[in-house]
């Protein structure tokens, strides 16, 4: 977890980047066009998790043309390096999102606001995120039919995170529940600090097996694995558009930014309207457009274009082609950021120790050593909490084990990227700055909070209003509370101990008149730093015809009368997935374009099925 390496050592970074480009051919490529024609079979609006997908599978047919557009531009050498992934936040790779002022939640982070890093790229989130490979639980999905889903059931998806996935972790990779040779890499990271090797064994401490929680359970302890591909980020765009380089029926435009869908008299969606360097552009699209703008930049379109609650658009002075709930039903992943512990062993992924000409050398020559860590994160854990139904394989958390913290570098720059306010960080972390840490983040996997997306102006340059509601639920206190007593057992465990793990003492501001560690004054410090995962979804949720709550059907076509139209991102779960979102976007993108072209891969159990009981909402 690192903000910015030191400048003193990119003249160390200098001598190798010729050799960077010409061993890693597939980190340097163009893709991208600054010419276009005027109308397209299919046209993309989006090519970050989900669009980038969508433009490689739909231009498979040589017969049809797609055009993808992109308001960022392209990834580079900094976004390769898996640990550095917030070095990318607050660039022009960022939407740099923020959420209005927090009435239950953030309160230790300034103005009550937390920070919603979103990707502005091609390859979208996948260039910022911390590359987790988590698909959710088999049980997610058989909620989403419930909730009207039809045709989302996990034998129906399993087929499509096969499709995906390249495996190459001989130990996982050949167990039935994973993929090989798919577009998207998939292994775990080539390092592993002596505090990663020793998750596993705290697990195993507290009762937890060590599973591949992407297989036949997900209950328990694993080593991670993430996108990356010979130490370096795999993307989407890396994944999915490179491949697709030379299609001519392919047409990529980077710095288009989408302001407008045109309808016709009959509500189908004819074109878009795009800016590009100043200069305004129409493009029309004969078969259908594709929104794939994720959580927060779909709902903003479609609002902007015409389609949202009828009387926010009026509100605003825009025609309403359609009456739908778009925005609403807003869910996030969030933890409590105060499961940090000391040690006295120096083997944390602090920036000094990982920013060096040696660690430097070994990436770009080798691909490995600590710039290969997915993000800090070295250890995972799917826990059932005493509020979860313990009958079942559904865990209520995940526990991030990060081997840094946000005293990482010192308070050079992280303190900024969390948005942590002066006091809290001056009172709580600065004192232990000079020591090594490391954090277990219990991420709540199934929050009832639900927040919204709506327009801040009629202007599409406006970022919109966000407003999750964090902890506006008072059950997702409750299991939160419990989750942070689970994960201070793990940080006391003995093979944590082994390295001189102590929670840190010092008193969150506004926690003060609880007693130390009790259930409030844990209450307290999880609404005082609230986090976020970077896991917005739901804002253009998928449903039955029947369910006022929808915005697109099971096969994504937005409702209300509209035609030639869907949305294929995040944002169409109905519910959030018990884990990191990245592969379960991809899944429902592949997945998409096979509804597109009309041709569905066949139903696909596990290998293993365990039986459940039925399960209500």
């Amino acid at each position: 977890m690192f903000a910015k390496a030191s400048v003193a050592l990119f003249p160390a970074l200098i001598p190798l980047l010729s050799f960077w480009i010409a061993r890693r051919s597939d980190q340097v490529f163009r893709v991208t066009r600054d010419s276009w024609e005027k109308e397209y079979d299919y046209i993309i609006v989006g090519a970050g998790s989900a669009g980038s997908v969508l433009a490689n599978r739909l231009s498979e047919d040589p017969r049809v043309k797609v055009l993808l557009l992109e308001a960022g531009g392209s990834e580079n050498i900094i976004s390769d390096i898996p640990i550095a992934y917030q070095m990318l936040q607050h660039t022009p790779m960022d939407w740099s999102y923020l959420t209005e002022p927090q009435e239950s939640s953030c309160f230790g982070l300034k103005d009550k606001r937390s920070r919603w890093p979103r990707g502005r790229v091609l390859g979208g989130s996948s260039v910022i995120n911390v590359m987790l490979y988590v698909r959710g639980n088999r049980l997610d999905y058989e909620q989403w039919v419930r909730n009207g889903a039809v045709g989302w059931s996990w034998e129906e998806v399993f087929p499509y995170f096969l499709k995906a996935e390249d495996n190459r972790d001989a130990n996982i990779a050949y167990n039935g529940y994973h993929g090989r040779g798919g577009p998207l890499t998939v292994q775990s990271s080539p390092y592993l600090s002596p505090l990663g090797a020793a998750w596993p064994a705290a697990g195993h401490i507290l009762g937890y097996k060590f599973v591949d929680v992407n297989g036949p359970s997900q209950t328990g302890f694993t080593i991670p694995q993430g996108t990356i591909r010979r130490g370096a980020r795999c993307s989407t765009a890396k994944a999915y558009l490179l491949p697709a380089k030379n299609r001519p029926n392919l047409h990529v435009i980077a710095f288009a930014y989408v302001t407008r869908i045109i309808f016709n008299e009959i509500k189908r969606a004819v074109a878009v309207q795009f800016d590009r360097f100043s200069l305004s552009y129409l493009v029309y699209a004969r078969r259908e457009i594709i929104v794939s703008g994720g959580s927060i930049n779909s709902p903003q379109l479609l609002m902007i274009s015409g389609i949202g609650p009828a009387q926010h658009l009026k509100d605003h002075g825009i025609p309403i082609i359609a009456d739908l709930p778009v925005g609403e039903n807003l869910q996030d992943h969030i933890y409590p950021g105060g499961m940090t512990f000391s040690i006295n062993a120096k083997v944390s992924l602090s920036q000094d120790r990982v920013f060096n000409a040696a660690n430097l050398g070994k990436y770009f020559t080798k691909g490995t050593g600590p710039l290969t860590s997915l993000g800090g994160v070295e250890g995972l854990a799917f826990i059932k909490t005493g509020r979860a139904n313990q009958s079942i394989d559904w865990p209520d958390i995940e526990m991030h084990f990060v081997t840094g913290n946000v005293v990482a570098d010192g308070g050079k720059g992280l303190i900024g990227l969390t948005g942590l306010s002066p006091d809290i960080w001056n009172r709580v972390f600065l004192p232990y700055s000079p020591l090594d840490t490391f954090t277990i983040d219990p991420v709540l996997l199934r929050p009832k909070s639900r927040g919204y997306i709506r327009l801040r102006s009629a202007n599409p340059y406006d970022h919109p209003i966000i407003d999750p509601k964090y902890l506006s639920d008072p059950d997702d206190v409750l299991t939160i509370v419990e989750a942070m007593k689970i994960a201070l057992a793990i940080g006391l465990s003995p093979p944590m101990k082994a390295f001189g793990a102590k929670l840190i003492e010092t008193v969150f501001p506004g926690c003060e008149y609880y007693v130390y560690l009790s259930d409030e004054y844990l209450a307290c410090v999880a609404r005082v730093f609230t986090s976020t995962i970077y896991h917005p979804v739901g804002t253009c949720k998928m449903g039955s015809p029947w369910d006022p709550t929808a915005v697109v059907d099971s096969e994504l076509k937005v409702m209300g009368g509209v035609t030639g139209l869907r949305v294929i991102d995040a944002s169409v779960m109905p519910t959030i997935i018990s884990g990191n979102t990245n592969a379960p976007t991809i899944m429902i993108a592949e997945r998409g374009a096979d509804l597109i072209k009309g041709q569905l891969l066949p139903p696909l159990p596990s290998p293993i099925i365990p039986q459940y009981p039925i399960l209500g909402r």
